[in-house]
């Protein structure tokens, strides 16, 4: 309990500002929490190439497979024809279908990191005018009305960069795994081309 006020005293100082910091990283870890769960699906119990290759060598669906390459063979199995053309123009659908997921999110989480230490910055500038408005109505001689400003421009470019930092991590983190599963697919299309 203690430390839930001691985190509302110090969210509560930061002022107004405070919100959009708060919602942006909010908002930010979900997707990310969100893009982790999914990148874990794709890659648990999955095929490897050697595994696919012989499943399509054999029509035989990967049942009790889930993840990136397992999902496509199953598409194209069922989709296939005897005409080479087409099959090539279903397995580019199937592969189609699966990119724009695998990048759902990552640009919005490297823009959410971006704009957390500028929010940050914001209250910064904030803190700094309530500052110079008390020295200009009690001048310098009282510190304790200057202190309310510090501390706003502290907090917040503080709470910024906390938010900013690992965001940035997580979303080249993200980004490279992305990368990762679409050179994936490129190789399972590059192997299932060359098997018709």
């Amino acid at each position: 309990m203690k430390a839930i006020l001691n985190a509302y005293e110090y969210l509560s100082s930061g002022g107004i500002i405070m919100i959009p910091i708060i919602f942006c990283s909010l908002w930010m870890w979900w997707l990310i929490s969100q893009r982790l769960f999914y990148f874990r699906y794709l890659n648990k119990n999955d095929l490897n190439l050697h595994q696919a290759m012989e499943m399509l060598r054999n029509e035989y669906e990967p049942k009790n497979r889930k993840g990136l390459c397992a999902g496509i063979l199953i598409e194209f199995i069922s989709k296939q024809t005897k005409n080479k053309k087409l099959n090539q123009s279903i397995l580019e659908l199937c592969i189609m279908k699966k990119r724009p997921f695998i990048r759902r999110s990552i640009t919005t989480i490297a823009v959410l990191a971006a704009v957390a230490p500028l929010l940050g910055l914001l209250g910064t500038v904030t803190g700094m005018m309530s500052t110079f408005d008390s020295i200009s109505l009690f001048g310098t001689g009282n510190p304790k009305a200057m202190a309310g400003g510090i501390s706003v421009a502290m907090i917040t470019t503080q709470s910024g960069l906390l938010a900013a930092i690992p965001g940035l991590f997580m979303s080249s983190f993200l980004s490279r795994r992305a990368n990762s599963m679409e050179n994936r697919l490129d190789e399972l299309a590059l192997m299932i081309s060359r098997s018709f």
